[in-house]
């Protein structure tokens, strides 16, 4: 993989977040699943922004926060997704390449606004998503440059790219591209409802070779072979995936292949203020073990701390140098 000019280039939606801190009543009031995501039109994107509290915007989508997390360890990192030419498109364009990402796909002219993620943040710690998709869900096949796939050790999607019809097509492009260039692909299952309504084409991506690396929680994984048991899950997942990184919060996370299930200890986090990005920099630093070529052990580390980094504060993406945090516990990718 040394050859490549990237480490992982992430293909996934472009959105601003937009973050405000609620008590269980409001989402309860307005029908949110705690911990979920749902998916929401421009009208009850409206409805919700107008009445949550105080927020503050941060750039945000689950790949675009893996990838600024891979940037943030000293990675070379690249980003495809789609935003409209407007404030917040220019702020998520702007945010990113600020980051050290490179990030080439052009702004739309016309067509709907920026997309926009409404996360309510518990007492607990707890964020519950409404993502209004907007520009992103226009991310076409012809957005996948060739030549930005083949350059990269690792291309690494998202599993909500799976809802637009436009966007699940650039993934099959961009999956295609990797292994003709002989390069990995990866996927994250991204939420278990996004499990839910995806759970076969997710398993046939897996088992058919598409996707060489899986990233899941505990709930994803139980919703993608619907048992309760994660035992069961995990011994399920070893006979279809090639390699696969079940994260368990607090528990860790184990790594799953063909030689077995290796459990990977977490990180102490100091304090837990918002889980807002936990798994998406935990993939971040996964990944950018696997392209130095560390072991899975090494890797999965990486991952801990970088999630244990982000749950310390507000916002989904490293508020210090990941690298500096690494070579600090003697972890240098």
């Amino acid at each position: 993989m040394s050859t490549a000019r990237y480490d992982v280039v992430g293909i996934g939606n472009a959105i601003v977040d937009v973050i405000a801190r609620a008590e269980e009543d409001f989402l309860i009031g307005h029908g949110m699943h705690k911990g979920g995501m749902q998916l929401i039109d421009e009208a009850r994107a409206h409805v919700i922004y107008d009445e949550m509290g105080p927020a503050i915007e941060i750039s945000g989508g689950s790949a675009a926060n893996t990838i600024v997390g891979v940037a943030s360890f000293g990675a070379r990192a690249a980003f495809v997704g789609k935003a409209k030419d407007d404030e917040l498109g220019q702020t998520f364009a702007h945010d990113i390449r600020a980051a050290g990402v490179a990030f080439t796909t052009p702004l739309a002219a016309d067509g709907p606004a920026t997309g926009r993620c409404y996360i309510l943040v518990t007492p607990d710690g707890e964020r519950t998503m409404n993502t209004y998709l907007g520009a992103a869900q226009h991310l076409a096949p012809e957005d996948v440059e060739a030549e930005l796939i083949a350059a990269s050790a690792i291309t690494y999607l998202e599993g909500y790219l799976w809802d637009p019809h436009n966007a699940k097509e650039a993934f099959r492009r961009a999956a295609a591209l990797a292994h003709v260039a002989e390069r990995l692909v990866a996927l994250s299952l991204s939420d278990a409802f996004c499990v839910d309504r995806w759970r076969d084409e997710f398993r046939d991506l897996v088992r058919g070779g598409t996707v060489d690396v899986l990233f899941a929680n505990e709930a994803e994984l139980k919703s993608l072979y619907q048992t309760a048991d994660f035992a069961t899950a995990a011994a399920a997942l070893r006979q279809e995936a090639r390699l696969a990184v079940v994260t368990r919060s607090e528990q860790g996370c184990v790594v799953v292949n063909s030689g077995g299930i290796e459990p990977v200890a977490a990180f102490p986090a100091e304090r837990v203020v918002d889980t807002t990005g936990a798994g998406d920099l935990f993939a971040a630093g996964f990944l950018v073990g696997l392209a130095r070529a560390a072991s899975h052990e090494t890797a999965a580390r990486l991952g801990a701390l970088a999630a244990a980094e982000v749950i310390g504060h507000l916002g989904a993406r490293p508020a210090t140098s990941l690298k500096a945090l690494a070579a600090q516990h003697g972890l240098a990718p």
